[in-house]
């Protein structure tokens, strides 16, 4: 994934961790590229990918425990630094000859460590007394051999180590976690002084190596772009344009599941800024038609990425027939594909499949085009700041994130002309409002759904009626990995809901989902 990006990737190991994608998001705020790996993986394919340094995440399990994830002691003799965390710090010691126990002495929480910092790599410049956040039953009881001991806890006589000369580091605690006072000076420390690794890992290094990426595979080939006028596509399709230039082409499909408004705004604003060359598809019957009587949310998602394909395989015949062609075929598909997207389809090495992305594992098998995803490797935020780098419009790099399949994946339910009517009503209204009390940016994302399947009781004007419900999902995320519900203030949830009720006659409910990523997932489909 790295190879258009920066040729030596620190990998971060996944020993089960929650916090597995937290720590490559902490390592790139360094300014210094990151991937996750599973621990299943060899010491060989690691090695391979020629890490510029690896990272050991925490995990659940106990290093003694049967079918506990181990760790290789060839990975610690390859020469490539190693920074163990928590679970990570235990294996290290495990596989270097130390002692792990059980003590009886867990801590867990905001702990008091005292570390040693001069002439420690990770403690330089730091204070004595830190706060850090620990989560362990289990204690590294003796260091290994070569191992200089550097913190300790009440809990945990040996809670830090390191041996410069092996550019080898481990932690007791979690340095990535915002409740570990200096974890992040520990994280830069390791990386630019343990690792020796230059911070360069930003925005117009970014582009610039994306764009030579970009080059590099598509050659003097023609390029279509699937643009939706999101943050994503957009962007990918301003980087492309910067790499090959009229060589690229943008289709814009509408496909009838879009927000009000949408549309017009695709045409005006981004064409605008960018002059790229744009062609319009309504394709709105052909996939209304494909999702009548579908209700199952995986059998929607295909069902769009086959639609989509489809449309764009027609488009670049039309195209290529123009009067305005030179007749070359077009070779290449643009997606504005992101990692979290590849991760929950299940594409990132050792990833479950969540939930099947139209663009990741909606695609048809027989696909005529080659993909070019320039996005594939990053997070949203770090989108957002290319597109800013490329100078896309600000109103469209901070829009709020719109899944590819629209407003099909927010209604639970069949998909019909006359539920996206409602849908689209009871979203233009929740926008606004919260546009109007200044929370756009606060709010990382707030799908608006429609459960038409479900009726509820209500009263109108002193007469019963039986409509549909509509849920609020507000969410704060910095990269829709991990997500929380948004506090929003009650005086604006309740202009919200009495809105939609008085002027979508066809809703008589409005509830907010309090629940976070995990368990549950942003989109509700």
């Amino acid at each position: 994934m790295s190879d258009t990006l920066q040729s030596r990737p620190v990998l971060v190991v996944d020993f089960g961790a929650q916090y597995a994608q937290l720590i490559a998001r902490r390592v790139r705020e360094a300014k210094v590229y990151s991937e996750v790996v599973p621990h299943t993986m060899s010491v060989e394919a690691m090695l391979a990918k020629d890490p510029a340094a690896v990272i050991l995440s925490g995990g659940p399990a106990s290093v003694y425990a049967a079918g506990a994830p181990s760790l290789d002691p060839a990975l610690l003799a390859a020469g490539v630094p190693v920074f163990g965390m928590c679970y990570g710090f235990q294996a290290m010691a495990q596989a270097l000859g130390g002692t792990v126990a059980h003590t009886g002495t867990g801590e867990y929480g905001h702990t008091p460590a005292t570390v040693a910092p001069v002439g420690s790599v990770l403690f330089a410049g730091q204070p004595e007394d830190q706060s850090v956040w620990m989560s362990h039953g289990d204690s590294v009881t003796e260091a290994p051999a070569g191992m200089t001991v550097t913190a300790s806890t009440p809990g945990a006589p040996v809670a830090a180590f390191e041996d410069a000369d092996r550019r080898l580091f481990g932690v007791q605690w979690h340095p990535e976690v915002l409740h570990t006072a200096y974890g992040q000076r520990v994280l830069e420390n390791f990386l630019w002084r343990g690792a020796g690794i230059a911070a360069d890992w930003t925005p117009s290094n970014v582009v610039e190596s994306l764009v030579e990426g970009v080059r590099a595979q598509v050659g003097t080939g023609r390029v279509l772009c699937a643009l939706s006028g999101g943050v994503d596509s957009s962007v990918a399709a301003a980087l492309v344009q910067r790499a090959v230039g009229d060589q690229l082409t943008c289709v814009f499909v509408n496909h009838g599941l879009l927000r009000e408004g949408e549309p017009e705004q695709v045409e005006q604003e981004f064409v605008a800024a960018t002059g790229v060359r744009l062609v319009v598809i309504d394709a709105r019957e052909r996939f209304l038609t494909a999702l009548a009587g579908v209700t199952d949310p995986e059998a929607k998602r295909k069902a769009i990425g086959e639609q989509f394909i489809r449309v764009f395989e027609q488009a670049a015949r039309d195209i290529v027939g123009s009067a305005s062609s030179d007749g070359h075929p077009i070779e290449f598909l643009v997606q504005g594909t992101l990692y979290p997207d590849v991760v929950e389809s299940g594409g990132g090495e050792g990833a479950a499949n969540i939930k099947s992305h139209h663009n990741v594992g909606g695609l048809p098998e027989d696909l005529q085009f080659t993909l070019v995803e320039p996005l594939r490797a990053l997070f949203k935020d770090e989108v957002r700041h290319v597109g800013l780098e490329l100078g896309v419009p600000e109103t469209i790099v901070w829009r709020q994130p719109f899944p590819g399949p629209g407003l099909a994946v927010r209604i639970i339910g069949e998909v019909t002309p006359e539920r996206l009517s409602i849908l689209r009503a009871a979203d233009a209204i929740a926008r606004d409002e919260l546009t109007a009390a200044g929370l756009d940016r606060q709010i990382w994302q707030c799908p608006v759904v429609l459960l038409a399947d479900v009726r509820s009781v209500g009263v109108q004007g002193d007469g019963r009626t039986y409509g549909h419900p509509i849920v609020l999902r507000p969410v704060s995320s910095e990269d829709a990995m991990t997500a929380d519900w948004t506090r929003v203030p009650y005086d604006v949830l309740a202009k919200i809901s009495t809105r939609i009720t008085n002027e979508v006659h066809e809703v008589n409910r409005v509830v907010v989902d309090i629940t976070s990523k995990p368990p549950g997932t942003i989109e509700w489909e």
